[in-house]
């Protein structure tokens, strides 16, 4: 008698809307975008109080909220329109009008990360502060944000991962995605980018760094992480692999490392804020 096959993990099929209100439904995706703003915001205002910002009397809460204002439409427009360019040019170049069409779905983190670098820039240039003040002020409050993100990938059973050994204990099948065990790289994800990359920034950033150190370590970071995710997570189907058997997240995630490398040793003389 053959050996009795492991029972499977299935992926719990979850309502993607948390909440019907009438005609309006608010889904669990939507609520993690606002978990996301939340602990930024609660992080942020800790932030006041490390050093070196908690001698800078000219920081105060307002900044934050300011620069949440500004963060939130970076990371909406930046993100969209980075998924659009980067993954779907050509539908989008002929589809222009469903850039707009967010509720579709399609957000890159690459774009995000740039819109709102551009959020930074107008943030710095209005208040007359060094850009890379403002984003190692920003970059420690980022990473649990991402974590919400990829909790709401995996309630919605997206952007599963490659295919599993069987073997694997917590290789979980997701429907839509075959009838094998897969990775849950949302979680990995979880993990990396959002877990630990914001234990190594949180404590990183708590000392007094030269400008621009916790930005490079960020952009290393999550580049780092994102780049070894990415070896489970399944490519995008109309993408695949491409040059060296790398997937297009991986590709955006080299100069983001080089980025980092490169800024980590310029800023090598410590610098008072």
């Amino acid at each position: 008698m053959g050996a009795q096959s492991e029972p499977m993990l299935i992926h719990p099929q979850i309502d993607p809307v948390a909440l019907q209100l009438g005609p309006i439904a608010v889904h669990w995706y939507g609520l993690t975008y606002l978990a996301a703003f939340g602990l930024f915001y609660f992080l942020a205002t800790r932030r006041l109080t490390h050093l070196p910002y908690a001698r800078l009397s000219h920081w105060q809460v307002r900044d934050v909220e300011d620069i949440l204002f500004a963060g939130v439409l970076g990371v909406v427009l930046g993100g969209r329109i980075g998924y659009c360019l980067f993954y779907q040019p050509a539908y989008y170049f002929s589809h222009p009008l469903e850039i707009a069409y967010v509720w579709q779905g399609g957000m890159s983190f690459h774009g995000g990360l740039l819109g709102v670098m551009a959020a930074m820039v107008w943030f710095a240039q209005t208040r007359h502060r060094p850009f890379f003040q403002v984003m190692d002020f920003v970059a420690p409050c980022v990473p649990t944000g991402l974590a919400a993100g990829r909790i709401g990938n995996f309630i919605n059973g997206e952007l599963w991962g490659r295919q599993a050994d069987p073997e694997l204990p917590w290789g979980m099948i997701f429907r839509g995605a075959g009838d094998f065990p897969r990775h849950p790289s949302q979680l990995y994800q979880f993990l990396l980018e959002g877990l630990l990359l914001f234990a190594v920034l949180w404590f990183f950033a708590r000392k007094d760094r030269p400008i621009g150190q916790v930005s490079a370590v960020f952009l290393m970071g999550y580049g780092i992480f994102r780049f070894v995710a990415e070896f489970f997570r399944e490519p995008d189907a109309h993408l695949g692999l491409l040059s060296l058997g790398l997937s297009m997240g991986q590709w955006l995630c080299v100069p983001m490392i080089l980025a980092g490398v490169f800024l980590y040793f310029a800023v090598n003389k410590p610098s008072r804020l």
